[in-house]
């Protein structure tokens, strides 16, 4: 498997097809294109190279809390798991920009996911100065889940993504190759919209959420043990019982203008927060 470092970035984009990005010409810098602090978590999180949309976010999302109770910080190899649009990653790049590495899983550049690989392609050629570091590996479940060597990482990431790989039927290869990846000792950092307790997972997943009881049993299944939970994220107004499922809330809101005020009321789903390890090795 390889993990291609982006100052390739301009290859693969070609490769992509993403014409945009091909003939784009340079442009001077923009107030989104003010220096950020690297090796700092505060000055990630506060950056102004984060979209205003993105910000608003924290009062949900609460990455500050989120990734110190996960034991984030500079030096370490992390391994974000379908990061989407990368939100995630544009605190966590500058975080581990001189000091650790990082590597997005996402689909391969060509396949029936290939759209989601371009658009994390296109979300790093913004500030190669900040995402230029980060490396790509492929996660395709259930085809192709090769997310580095294994016992080379000290923490995983993964945010609200559980409920596509049940979907996908591929939950246990996925939790599987997590375990090969992390270093003995090494962190599991798990969020997930949170269905009601005792929901069958199949179908709550349909909708967005999973069990928790399930991601426990998942987890330790795979060898991994559940060290603390956190209520972080923690939403108690979410009721999870709504026409399209989780993405019905904010910041989706699929029904449009139906019922947007009181989606917004209750604002992003209640989230359950774990830290799995795999055990140390024995002497």
């Amino acid at each position: 498997m390889r993990l291609l470092p982006t100052f390739i970035l301009p290859l693969a984009l070609a490769a992509c097809g993403t014409t945009s990005a091909r003939t784009a010409p340079a442009t001077a810098p923009s107030a989104s294109a003010a220096p950020v602090a690297f090796g700092s978590l505060d000055a990630a999180i506060a950056g102004a190279h984060r979209s205003a949309a993105d910000r608003a976010r924290d009062a949900y999302r609460h990455p500050r809390e989120t990734l110190t109770f996960f034991g984030v910080q500079p030096g370490q190899t992390v391994i974000e798991l379908s990061p989407g649009g990368g939100w995630y990653t544009a605190i966590l790049a500058p975080l581990l920009h001189d000091s650790g590495t990082l590597v997005a899983a996402i689909p391969a550049a060509a396949g029936p996911r290939a759209r989601y690989h371009a658009r994390f392609r296109e979300f790093q050629a913004t500030r190669p100065d900040l995402y230029g570091n980060v490396r790509v590996s492929t996660l395709e479940p259930p085809a192709t889940i090769e997310l580095g060597p294994d016992a080379s990482a000290d923490v995983v990431l993964t945010f609200r993504s559980l409920h596509g790989w049940i979907t996908d039927n591929a939950a246990e290869q996925v939790f599987s190759a997590i375990f090969r990846v992390l270093k003995p000792g090494g962190v599991l950092g798990f969020v997930e919209h949170r269905a009601a307790a005792g929901a069958d997972p199949q179908v709550s997943a349909r909708a967005g959420y999973v069990p928790e009881a399930y991601v426990i049993q998942l987890a330790q299944a795979a060898g991994l043990v559940l060290d603390e939970r956190s209520e972080i994220n923690a939403n108690p107004r979410d009721t999870r019982d709504y026409p399209e499922g989780v993405w019905s809330l904010p910041p989706t809101l699929r029904q449009g203008e139906t019922d947007r005020a009181r989606y917004l009321a209750i604002g992003e789903s209640d989230r359950m927060t774990l830290r799995f390890r795999r055990p140390a090795a024995t002497p």
